[in-house]
């Protein structure tokens, strides 16, 4: 008997700004012909979702998209849903806040389920803030590793930089790390008061933006010179060298 079952469609991974930038700045020009005849999404947000593809020029009306929600909030039993349409043969788009799906981003739960399913899964090129940081900061490219947010407590976040610390002089690796930015200068502060006076550090905040800054100096010259970084969109690498 013929197997006459339709073939899956695909998962796009669509990157998004970082900030409020044009979009010739940080996309390629190939992004929105790779995604205009999509006509589902799943998104952090769906008001910040649509912004962004009409930004870029996406031309269907909102009426006939599909727009499903994946963040924090959403059970993971509802998940399974999202990928219904592309195993009926039909493409879906996956996008984050901001920057590339997946990355410090609940994302990769529906990516994962793709695998499963064994639908195809595109990633398409964008701006990182993780990778353009690390491109910038002139610590190990080579050998890094990304730790997400550090512990809230302060107890427990002056252990965990001590561990980051050690780590990255013990294995000559750079050590990432992310902060919700109205807590940046609290961060700053533990970094300072914890980490070794000759410990580099590298502070980016936001990366493709006119106000862009990125900076690496040592714990002790980073005492000297504090930076004005609440409140903004900021990464941080670290590395002791040997």
């Amino acid at each position: 008997m013929i197997n006459l079952k339709k073939k899956s469609g695909k998962l796009f991974l669509i990157p998004t700004f970082l900030g409020n930038t044009n979009p010739e700045d940080v996309l390629p020009a190939g992004l929105l012909p790779r995604i205009s005849h999509l006509t589902g999404f799943v998104v952090e947000e769906v008001k910040t979702a649509r912004r962004f593809l009409r930004k870029i020029g996406y031309l269907k009306n909102f009426d006939e998209v599909v727009f499903m929600e994946l963040n924090e909030h959403t059970p993971d039993d509802t998940i399974f849903s999202y990928l219904n349409d592309v195993e009926k043969g039909n493409d879906i788009g996956l996008m984050s806040e901001a920057g590339v799906p997946c990355v410090a981003d609940p994302g990769n739960k529906i990516v994962k389920l793709a695998h499963e399913k064994q639908i195809e899964v595109i990633p398409l090129v964008g701006p990182s803030s993780i990778l353009l940081a690390l491109m910038a900061s002139g610590l190990n490219g080579q050998n890094f590793s990304f730790c997400g947010y550090l512990p809230i407590k302060n107890q427990e976040k002056i252990l965990k930089i001590k561990e980051l610390e050690q780590k990255s002089k013990k294995e000559n690796q750079t050590q990432i790390f992310i902060e919700a930015p109205y807590r940046n200068m609290q961060l700053l502060t533990s970094l300072l008061q914890t980490c070794q006076k000759n410990t580099l550090l590298c502070i980016a905040c936001d990366l493709t933006l006119p106000k862009q800054y990125i900076s690496t100096k040592t714990i002790d010259e980073w005492k000297k010179d504090l930076p004005g970084i609440n409140k903004r969109a900021a990464v941080f690498l670290l590395q002791l060298l040997n």
